[in-house]
């Protein structure tokens, strides 16, 4: 069961690589090549999702095919994120979501303010605990 949605966000475009939308704008203009490089990486940016709601986290890639990986609020143990100093500038940054394991459970790259997703998990973490 899902529950309510506290949070929801797809990978970033322009603010994640600014230098490559550039470039894809300029090749529309010099051979329109632009036009199928930016709706490739649209589709796939609105192809990858990470939702918060108030009992898990989801995360969802996939177009045709979808693969979806679920995990229980309760057992998120970490919520690591990464940003270089470009990214934190343009703020965007990579979100690892840990549970009990030695590896990450997922990873999602290009994310637009990735310090709100992991208060969102705080938050939403805080909520269950507080309903238990």
């Amino acid at each position: 069961m899902a529950g309510t949605v506290i949070y929801e966000a797809h990978p970033a475009m322009f603010r994640a690589h600014p230098f490559w939308f550039i470039l894809a704008v300029l090749l529309i203009l010099a051979f329109g090549i632009g036009i199928i490089v930016l709706l490739y990486w649209y589709i796939k940016t609105r192809a990858t999702a990470l939702t918060v709601t108030e009992n898990e986290l989801m995360y969802e890639r996939g177009i045709l095919s979808k693969d979806r990986t679920s995990v229980s609020l309760k057992h998120v143990r970490s919520v690591h994120v990464t940003q270089g100093f470009i990214n934190r500038i343009l703020g965007v940054g990579t979100i690892q979501i840990s549970t009990a394991g030695d590896e990450p459970e997922f990873t999602i790259a290009d994310m637009p303010d990735p310090h709100l997703i992991r208060e969102a998990i705080t938050k939403a973490q805080e909520m269950r605990d507080n309903n238990d």
